[in-house]
């Protein structure tokens, strides 16, 4: 079944309006008919309308609601990711994949070793594609909201953003040599103590890792530094294993 985001002035009784792009979508590429089923999200209040196509023209298409399903689909913690920027288009491939487990806010980060440097005109038309990439793939994920994609921010912008969040983790392939280390026991606790309600930051650095200073500085920020095995794993995994690993503690 295919999914659609709306304002929510869009939703009328049982009446749903849908205008835009995606007009042009329904009728000429994935040619819906009259009749045809489909789910709406107004990206707020967590329903899934489901609808049927009662018109069909060339500027919008007229739904006539049939029922309207309560139970969310979205994690009931809100996850914030702080992802160091990579090379190519991996970013892309990291947006769609958190989108799809369920992460809440994407805020790209630009770190020591990051090779990526964006200039303004190139940062703003990047967050643009970015958000693009966040709300096709929850459309096809069929997501209650679309996560928001912020512009690149600094590390020491970063901290800040995450500073007044419940839990804050960082993966750290050098865990082991940092003072009160604990292991993957210490990482199995951090995330068993997640609960319903919270907000939690991730931290991942880019391919060439965080620098110690920059491990520092999350620490004095109470980041907790974690590992996530015995393995090194790349820029584009760190994230999706540790949204994995929420997933599974937190979805009923």
């Amino acid at each position: 079944m295919y999914h659609f985001f709306v304002e929510p002035s869009q939703i009328n009784d049982k009446r749903i309006v849908i205008t835009g792009d995606d007009v042009n979508h329904i009728k000429n590429v994935i040619r819906l008919k009259q009749g045809d089923e489909i789910s709406i999200s107004n990206g707020i209040d967590g329903r899934e309308y489901r609808c049927g196509i009662a018109e069909i023209s060339d500027l919008e298409v007229v739904c006539a609601l049939r029922f309207i399903k309560e139970e969310g689909v979205e994690l009931p913690a809100k996850v914030f990711l702080f992802q160091g920027l990579p090379k190519g288009d991996k970013m892309e491939f990291i947006i769609q994949k958190m989108v799809e487990l369920g992460v809440h806010e994407i805020i790209p980060v630009s770190m020591s070793r990051c090779v990526v440097k964006l200039d303004t005109k190139k940062a703003a038309a990047k967050k643009t594609r970015w958000q693009g990439i966040a709300q096709a793939a929850a459309k096809q994920s069929r997501r209650a909201i679309v996560p928001r994609v912020h512009e690149v921010m600094s590390y020491k912008e970063a901290l800040l953003y995450a500073k007044s969040m419940d839990v804050k983790l960082v993966p750290y392939e050098m865990e082991e040599m940092l003072d009160g280390a604990s292991g993957m026991e210490g990482t199995r606790q951090l995330i068993d103590h997640i609960e319903p309600e919270q907000s939690v930051a991730i931290f991942i650095g880019p391919e060439g890792g965080f620098e110690e200073s920059e491990i520092q500085a999350a620490i004095d920020c109470d980041i907790k530094p974690i590992t996530l095995g015995r393995r090194i794993l790349r820029t584009e995994t760190a994230g999706m294993t540790v949204m994995a690993w929420i997933l599974y503690r937190l979805e009923k």
